[in-house]
């Protein structure tokens, strides 16, 4: 069922599609009475479209809807917005804690004498578990089934509690392992542009497809015009549960595309080339559209690759309207026929289909990509935005290599491998892997991966022995079309073989190099390469093992498995050896547009998707054989290290508890700029040196059945202690040190931040993170904040917060603050020995300024005001509250 509001504007409307009658709330018609609305960006009438559904007067009003037309003169706002996307995506990493947490408010509303019923999703919720494969074989036909038989007896307690969420819950409903990711997913079958579902009358209602996922890159679904954008899990609880998402009118961007792309380039080089772009452009919090003529040149799955990194570029999403390409796809698809007439016939009544006649729509900003100059590209060695030329990639390795990682004069150095007859040196690729949902949702790519691999394998190419090589696709009709096509044959002698259907390599989950291979990086400190054609390379998370993380498209990741190194040009030099002893050049194995346009339009049908999804939740064997409980409350398991009930309820009583004072703190860390939300809480795997990796030995976990942080998100005591420990990170209270490192200052000795947390708590002193500019870069990662409060964090002072990051951080309680320009902390020379005071935490109001004082050791003091990232009035409700999930809890129990 679907609520709505009072539509005191009268502008509930009927359409007839294919002889059925469905109700809608008609733009046009709220355009009578607010103001012409024609060039409202695209994915503010879907805003709109919201709040007229949803106006009663209360949450949404008359004046709201106001504010939308207002915009369109000022072209920003400060007005805040209650939005109420129709669905909820999550990932098993993210959605694990998230089920964890519905059980524990279970467990509290029966505490608190109200209705355990009552937690249950009010709004369609989907779990696809992509994330918990590993490629720990590679390499052989048997590679995907050797992963899944260990991806099953790693995760069996994380699948049965998932099992048991899918029956106790309502409108839950998980894709099982060996699926699909969760955005490739999405974007194939559950996505449906134009949602339809019953009101209190029972009366068919269609509107638009919105919603908000648990990964960063639920924006892919923008691509097929879905406004979806990533939010941290506990966010997700809440608008689950009935909540609001609360937020700004946002700025929009509008990113105008021309012209098409050259021969030979493919669409991940204009993705990086756009996520570049607008990472200079600067567009955090801000929606980014795309228009222009170049829209009729991109594919659905180009438009896909490219709303996918989002995140990358900063934007909250990066929306593609409605056109004929969006129904081309849900016909290929296999979408329902009368779906595929009501999208287009309800987004023509709407406004919301793109006609290429019309003026263009009016945006707060713009800029504009003409597609004939994009060339090939690659990005890193550290961060998806930082792309370079192909044809740069050598020079800029090794500059990386003397200026960055401190090793001048050292490119040359060649170290053996124990028992192998290769050595290996800096930039040596020892990971390709195609990987994850940027690319593997764009059969162009996927089919030139292939093609290369055809040319590579006629001519006698091989991949160097050092090289480990993956294929993990987005879904299983990437399979079927490269079966279909007779590519599969070609990758599987490069080394490519079907590892599984999930994330991989993407998340940290690339599985081990061999043991020699491994032991000559690290006794060496050798800076090892990989190469993957996913969207996130940033430190410490591909393998503990690699340093620099190179994102390119698939095609080019086969080519640099064959030619072994990032440190010579490969554009011109040979990249192998024929069997007939001439050099072949990358030039000799590209394949053509037209080749590639030829295989996916001789083997891609719409049957391929109507088969694969066709029972799409029942999963295999494997996964209808776990036994599951039929009880309404979870049984927790005291002795299981993957699935503990939290501690965020412990004591909770319908008043919240007086929000105290912020006073003499210690800090915790200081950071630098680009603190990603993998350096706070890491998704790969777990060292056993470490204060997690000592929990879990002392529980008798066998450190080859450690899993990763990401498997581990339903046990708060293994994340927690997995907070701030990514092995990259530096911070400056212990200069020189990289790891999860602190000064405990009553004593002065070093320990982990995690052990250090602990000693503070024990002394009742609370705790502080100072921090650089984009602080929360990254993944939509929960645990970045449920960590940070459960360390005893007060506060987080920074120079620039990533949005979703600083969202969490409120929602589990904490203090965001940012310092005013010109002041950070390396102006006020913080060493890490200060107290800090933030006074007056129970009265502050929205975005308002807030004296923080500091002590420092020699006894002076100072002080520097700050801007509390506190940014709407709701936010400031869960604040108060300890957190979003308490005040959902109290307000449902109420």
């Amino acid at each position: 069922m679907t609520a709505v509001g009072q539509d005191t504007l009268a502008t509930r409307s009927t359409l007839e599609v294919g002889g059925k009658t469905v109700a809608y709330y008609s733009l046009p018609k709220a355009a009578e009475q607010l103001g012409d609305i024609s060039r409202l960006p695209f994915s503010m009438k879907v805003l709109l479209e919201n709040l007229l559904r949803f106006e009663d007067g209360s949450t949404v009003t008359v004046d709201d809807l106001k504010a939308m037309i207002e915009w369109l003169g000022e072209r920003t706002s400060e007005r805040e917005i209650q939005y109420r996307p129709a669905r909820v995506l999550m990932q098993d990493f993210t959605g694990v804690p998230c089920v964890v947490d519905l059980a524990a408010m279970r467990d509290a509303m029966g505490a608190l004498g109200g209705d355990t019923a009552k937690i249950n999703p009010l709004v369609p919720v989907h779990l696809v578990i992509d994330h918990s494969v590993m490629v720990d074989h590679f390499g052989t036909p048997k590679s995907a089934e050797e992963n899944v038989e260990i991806e099953y007896a790693r995760n069996m307690e994380r699948y049965e509690f998932l099992r048991w969420g899918s029956k106790a819950l309502d409108n839950f409903k998980v894709v099982p392992p060996g699926t699909g990711i969760c955005h490739q997913v999405n974007l194939e079958y559950i996505a449906q542009t134009v949602w339809t579902s019953k009101d209190e009358s029972g009366a068919e209602i269609a509107y638009p497809d919105t919603c908000v996922g648990t990964d960063s890159h639920t924006t892919m679904v923008n691509g097929l015009g879905v406004l979806g954008w990533g939010v941290g899990g506990i966010e997700a609880e809440a608008a689950m549960l009935g909540q609001p998402v609360s937020m700004l009118i946002p700025e929009v961007v509008g990113f105008k595309l021309t012209g098409t792309v050259q021969e030979g380039i493919t669409a991940t080089d204009l993705v990086l080339t756009v996520t570049q772009m607008l990472r200079a452009k600067g567009v955090v919090g801000r929606f980014v559209e795309f228009y222009g003529p170049g829209l009729d040149a991109l594919s659905l799955a180009d438009r896909a690759t490219v709303a996918n990194m989002a995140p990358e570029y900063g934007a909250t999403c990066g929306f593609f309207p409605v056109d004929q390409a969006t129904i081309n796809y849900l016909r290929l698809t296999g979408r329902d026929e009368w779906q595929i007439d009501l999208v287009e016939a309800y987004c023509r009544a709407q406004g919301l289909w793109r006609d290429p006649t019309l003026p263009d729509p009016v945006f707060t900003d713009t800029l504009v990509l003409d597609m004939t100059t994009v060339q090939p590209s690659m990005a890193g060695p550290k961060r998806p935005q930082d792309r370079v030329l192909l044809s740069n990639m050598d020079e800029n390795f090794n500059t990386e290599l003397a200026t960055g990682y401190k090793k001048t004069g050292a490119g040359d150095v060649r170290c053996g491998v124990d028992g192998e007859d290769f050595d290996v040196g800096h930039g040596d690729v020892v990971i390709a892997a195609i990987t994850s949902c940027t690319n593997t949702s764009n059969p162009s790519v996927l089919v030139a991966a292939g093609l290369v691999a055809r040319k590579a394998r006629a001519l006698g190419l091989k991949p160097k022995p050092w090289v480990k090589t993956s294929l993990a696709p987005g879904s299983q009709v990437v399979t079927d079309y490269l079966n279909r096509a007779k590519l599969s044959e070609d990758l599987d002698a490069m080394g490519f073989n079907l590892v599984g259907y999930g994330c991989t390599t993407c998340i940290g989950n690339s599985g081990p190099l061999a043991p020699a291979i491994s032991k000559s990086i690290n006794e060496n400190d050798l800076v090892a390469a990989s190469v993957l054609s996913g969207n996130r390379n940033f430190e410490g998370r591909v393998s503990p093992d690699v340093r620099a993380n190179f994102l390119a498209s698939p095609p080019l990741v086969v080519a640099y498995a064959l030619k072994g190194t990032v440190r010579e040009d490969i554009t011109t030099e040979p990249i192998g050896t024929s069997d007939a002893g001439k050099p072949v050049y990358l030039k000799d194995i590209w394949p053509t547009s037209h080749e590639i346009s030829d295989i996916i339009m001789s083997v891609i049908d719409s049957d391929m998707y109507r088969t694969r999804y066709a029972n799409v939740f029942e999963g295999d064997r494997k996964w209808r054989g776990i036994s599951i409980e039929g009880s309404a409350t979870y049984t927790w398991n005291p002795g299981s290290t993957y699935v503990a009930n939290p501690p965020y309820f412990e004591g909770m009583g319908m008043t919240p508890a007086p929000v105290r004072d912020i006073v003499d703190a210690r800090p915790l860390a200081i950071l630098g700029d680009s603190i990603t939300t993998d350096h706070i809480s890491p998704a790969g795997s777990i060292k056993a040196d470490g204060p997690a990796g000592r929990y879990l030995a002392e529980h008798q976990v066998a450190r080859a059945d450690f899993n990763s942080y990401g498997a581990r998100r339903g046990n708060h005591e293994v994340m927690m202690r997995g907070t701030f420990a990514n092995i990259r990170i530096r911070n400056e209270m212990v200069p020189g040190v990289e790891g999860g490192m602190t000064r405990y200052i009553p004593s002065g000795e070093t320990l982990a931040i995690y052990d250090a947390a602990q000693k503070y708590k024990e002394d009742g002193t609370p705790l502080v993170i100072f921090a650089g500019k984009e602080y929360g870069t990254g993944s939509s990662r929960d645990w970045a904040a449920k960590g940070t409060t459960l360390l005893g964090v007060r506060a987080v002072i920074a120079e620039s917060f990533e949005r979703i990051h600083r969202s969490n951080l409120v929602g589990m309680g904490v203090l965001p603050l940012q310092f005013p320009d010109g002041t950070d902390r390396k102006t006020l020379g913080l060493d890490g020995s200060e107290l800090v005071t933030i006074e007056n935490v129970a009265g502050l109001r929205p975005r308002q300024m807030v004296t923080v004082l500091v002590k420092r050791a020699d006894g002076s003091e100072m002080s520097f005001e700050a801007r509390c990232r506190i940014d709407t009035v709701n936010e400031l409700e869960y604040f108060l509250n300890g957190g979003i999930l308490p005040y959902v809890l109290r307000k449902l129990a109420a």
